[in-house]
């Protein structure tokens, strides 16, 4: 298993994976259905036979009900003993505007692609933060070194990010069990609530989704809101990585198998094919939701019914629409609607002795809903947008003998990995109606090829296998993180700068300008120096030890502008030019330069296509800034232009250089390595300390001694000794020595 014997698996939801109440005086517990329940109870099931009780896991959540302050530790007390579980505590205030509020009414509707659903209410968007900010501070005071904290769903966005601030060294992952939708449909959140759900998930070391699609619509909504690219799904924030990732939740597929032959399931079975007769039964089961398609399924059946008149009689659609969690009124009058639909296709097709739908309203117990996945010959699963979707997969997997036919949304998460179904737009009443009239005519053979395929496939993946396949992820990014955080300027190594710095007769410091001495700006222009760093480096240069290069990709005329009057040695375009402490700027021999005539054009043309792009042109160099400019465009443009420009470097004497956010086009064998060692050849330096942002410094990294002190600002790989976080821990730095 991923998790060592030493750590804790604590599993945070919305809900306890029961209920607890208060009754005469004393506390009841009751059961709670639901796939995370009790897909995750599956596999902590397995997760036990490998650890001590003690330790295994934790379930932190909110017990279902108010509970009177006088019964919480008893409740906390019968909750760990009986159920390894933690209570939260929230009064029915609380979960109101919270769970039925944004919840159910901003966030479920959105991410399900239902907008005009979609209820903006501050109030609900207050207690959603006030809520979160509630389980974080309970698993701030019960969280122990080495545990592994496990968030899910959508009412806790926000948690990862708050027990973060409250706890840097948690390893916490989150998974997303609802759809994350598109940036189009996410930008419709107010700009604070959306910056606030993205940075709330990028707390978590792993933030894990059912398909890729969801996985890549959250990094492009993490990369138009907050300005973070990814390389094949990992962030490099800051000060740490983060990695989101796909993967589809199995069921427990054993537990499905093994009921379907149970006695229990054998008598409901008896009593159905009773009921039913010959005629063949078309399966409906799902929540009353919106989101579910439930209308549109009906509708379907009355269309097959209409335009295939030869199967009436002969078939009968079973519909089960179990009591929704959420809401009253809307969910109400949906559930009119739908007993509407199916008085009208009774009425209007049935007969004394055919029943074209038969309809219930409410839950069905493990074994009469195995017994009807058992004895129905089509399964019809039209979800108008869903996650997953584990019906589909119970399905199939109860279908022991090999025969029945899905009919699956392509809208449902499963839609991806059961594609032996058959794949229908849940919109389309036609399209439903023609595919269940392929499905009640497929042939056994078929049947049986299409299921032997999921079946294998569900048995695989199967929720333990999920499960252990998301926490392996989650260790395996804290190892990337602690392979980067290793090189991290800690105490130590700070002190043996600081002592060799103290130490040194002649002392060497090369410093890049952009994104090391001040931030990284959306405009170049915006990049002057604050009268701060101005004042900095006046300090450092005050100290006759100290020769100080500030080694950039700026024009010359930018780097005399803004640091003329400090005696201090200029390497400006990566190294083309340089200017020697009171000298005069001189080339480092750069070729010609009549290749930038052929080049300008081509590279403007890419900046008009692109809004927020510019050109820059300096005496020896061409670039293509887009810091400004829609991330996602600029990511197709940048790779084309790129593309482009290494053909005609290709032939030309020239380099192609991709930056942050920048495409820079110089004279080959010119790097700030080469304009380094101007310096270092002469040898009089017994201090070398070097600092920059970008892998264009690599090459300065790259030519100092092994004893220099080199720094990458970033936690990223690089050839540097160590990093620092962001340019406040450089002027920390700097200041410090300066000091």
């Amino acid at each position: 298993m991923p998790v060592s014997k030493h750590h804790r698996l604590v599993i945070v939801s919305n809900r306890l994976p029961f209920s607890a109440k208060v009754e005469n005086g004393s506390l009841h517990f009751g059961a709670v259905s639901g796939g995370l329940a009790t897909g995750l109870s599956s596999f902590l099931g397995s997760y036990k036979e490998h650890f001590p009780k003690q330790q295994n896991h934790l379930w932190v959540g909110w017990p279902g009900a108010t509970i009177d302050e006088q019964y919480h530790n008893q409740l906390r007390k019968q909750a760990l003993e009986k159920h390894n579980a933690y209570p939260v505590f929230l009064s029915e205030h609380d979960m109101e505007n919270f769970y039925q509020g944004f919840c159910n009414s901003t966030i479920w509707p959105l991410f399900h692609y239902f907008p005009s659903s979609t209820i903006y209410n501050d109030d609900y968007w207050d207690q959603y933060v006030k809520v979160n900010e509630l389980f974080a501070d309970t698993l701030a005071g019960i969280l122990g070194k080495g545990d592994v904290v496990w968030m899910q769903d959508y009412h806790l966005m926000l948690l990862p990010h708050l027990l973060r601030k409250r706890q840097p060294r948690a390893e916490i992952g989150f998974f997303l069990h609802i759809p994350f939708p598109s940036f189009e449909m996410f930008r419709l959140l107010p700009l604070r609530w959306r910056r606030a759900i993205l940075e709330g998930l990028l707390g978590a070391d792993l933030i894990g989704f059912h398909t890729h699609e969801y996985t890549h619509h959250f990094l492009q909504s993490v990369l138009r809101t907050l300005g973070h690219d990814h390389s094949m799904g990992q962030i490099s924030l800051p000060n740490r990585v983060v990695k989101a990732d796909t993967f589809p939740m199995g069921i427990d597929y054993k537990r499905f198998v093994d009921a379907c032959s149970a006695k229990e399931t054998e008598d409901e079975k008896l009593k159905l094919k009773q009921a039913l007769g010959d005629a063949k039964t078309i399966l409906s089961v799902d929540r009353l939701d919106y989101s579910k398609g439930i209308l549109h399924r009906l509708l379907g059946y009355e269309a097959l019914l209409e335009n295939y008149p030869q199967l009436r009689g002969k078939v009968v659609l079973t519909m089960v629409v179990v009591p929704s969690r959420i809401g009253v009124n809307e969910y109400e009058h949906m559930k009119n609607q739908v007993e509407e639909a199916v008085g009208r296709i009774n009425g209007k097709f049935g007969s004394v002795v055919w029943t074209p739908v038969i309809y219930q309203f409410k839950a069905l117990a493990h074994h009469p809903l195995i017994a009807l996945y058992s004895i129905a010959d089509v399964a019809l699963v039209t979800p108008l947008r869903d996650g997953m979707n584990l019906i589909a997969k119970e399905y199939v997997a109860c279908r022991t003998e090999g025969t029945g036919v899905l009919i699956l949304s392509e809208m449902a998460g499963a839609a991806k990995e059961l594609g032996e179904a058959i794949i229908i737009n849940p919109n389309d009443r036609r399209e439903i109606a023609d595919a269940l009239s392929e499905a009640l005519a497929m042939p056994k053979d078929e049947q049986v090829r299409r299921n032997t395929i999921m079946r294998d496939r569900l048995r695989r993946y199967d929720v333990t296998r999920w499960a252990s396949d998301f926490l392996t992820g989650l260790n395996a990014t804290k190892e990337v993180q602690e392979r980067l955080n290793a090189k991290l300027l800690d105490s130590n190594a700070l002190a043996a700068l600081r002592t060799a710095y103290r130490k040194a007769a002649n002392r060497l410091i090369f410093l890049d300008y952009d994104g090391t001495l001040t931030p990284l700006m959306r405009h170049p222009d915006l990049a002057s120096p604050s009268q701060d760093t101005l004042s900095l480096l006046r300090t450092l240069t005050r100290d006759p030890k100290n020769t100080v290069i500030i080694i950039s990709g700026r024009n010359r005329a930018t780097l005399s502008a803004w640091l003329d009057g400090i005696p201090i040695g200029l390497v400006a375009e990566h190294g083309i030019w340089r200017k020697e402490k009171g000298g005069e700027w001189e080339s480092l021999g750069h070729g010609a330069s009549n290749w930038k005539e052929q080049l300008f054009p081509i590279i403007e043309q890419y900046a008009d296509r692109l809004p927020g792009a510019l050109v820059e042109e300096k005496e020896y160099s061409l670039v293509w800034h887009y810091r400004m400019a829609n991330p996602d465009q600029a990511q197709l443009l940048a790779a084309e232009l790129t593309d482009r420009l290494l053909s005609f470097a290709a032939n030309n004497d020239v380099q192609v250089l991709r930056g942050n956010k920048v495409i820079e086009v110089r004279p080959a064998a010119v790097n700030k390595g080469v304009a380094a060692r101007h310096w270092l050849v002469r040898g009089v330096s017994d201090f070398v300390l070097a600092i920059g942002d970008d892998w264009t410094d690599e090459d300065m990294f790259a030519a100092l001694p092994e004893d220099a002190f080199s720094i990458r600002v970033g936690v990223t790989n690089t050839r540097a000794r160590y990093n620092v976080k962001d340019v406040n821990e450089v002027a920390e730095l700097l200041s410090g020595l300066a000091g």
